[in-house]
């Protein structure tokens, strides 16, 4: 009887591993079915369904609404003063680029088109696989295929709500505005977003995406100039 009573419980004991083992399988399932609140690297995401996902807020942030640091291209700390004589690539002029040229008429030619991990913003401030977007991602972003873009009011905060049409999740753009010089330009009423890409008919020039209350477009602005950053991560 003893020994009964022992080999009862030792089948007892082993049918309660697989339950065990099957909700830690939930539990890791049901994480990888909602992203959009798992934080990475200690910053959340939202995914559109798109190539790749991105961040709820843009590099200097905590909440969606904050406008965040302003960066000139390829720096990846923030300053007061953003002009060709502070701008880390160049010898004080936008002819004299020192990196990221194809053109020799702008500065000394090293055909690199895409900033590097260590020139990235949102790369050197939030690790991971955090980085800008590409041209083509904003692009994809801009697509009235893809997303619709709705200038709307967020707690206080002019900006552009962009909602996937492939899953409905949306991500806010606050109208950051942009540094030239040492003061900030067109806060509250127009946003500039770097990409990571150099427009490459003017090697002194990056894209990015521009937008007021009327448009959403792509633009090209001068390296030196102070914009939001928004990190993407795949």
């Amino acid at each position: 009887m003893k020994h009964l009573k022992l080999l009862l419980l030792l089948l007892a004991m082993l049918l309660t591993i697989p339950i065990l083992v099957s909700c830690d399988g939930e539990d890791e399932e049901e994480a990888l079915l909602n992203p959009n609140n798992d934080p990475y690297n200690g910053h959340e995401y939202v995914d559109l369904g798109l190539s790749v996902k991105w961040s709820i807020c843009n590099v200097g942030a905590t909440s969606p609404e904050e406008y965040g640091d302003y960066f000139a291209w390829g720096e990846t700390s923030p300053k007061t003063t953003n002009n060709w004589s502070t701008y880390k690539y160049c010898n004080g002029t936008w002819n004299t680029m020192t990196k990221y040229c194809i053109d020799s008429e702008y500065g000394t030619v090293d055909n690199k088109t895409v900033l590097e991990l260590t020139d990235d913003a949102a790369h050197v401030n939030w690790g991971g696989s955090w980085r800008m977007p590409t041209e083509a991602e904003q692009d994809e972003l801009r697509d009235a295929n893809n997303c619709t873009w709705e200038w709307t009011t967020q707690n206080g905060v002019n900006g552009y709500k962009v909602t996937s049409k492939k899953n409905g999740n949306s991500i806010f753009l606050p109208a950051a505005g942009s540094r030239r010089g040492s003061g900030l330009n067109y806060v509250g009423s127009r946003g500039y977003y770097w990409s990571s890409s150099l427009l490459t008919s003017d090697s002194n020039l990056a894209y990015d995406v521009y937008f007021d209350s009327d448009d959403v477009d792509w633009g090209s602005v001068y390296r030196c100039n102070g914009q939001s950053v928004r990190p993407v991560c795949e």
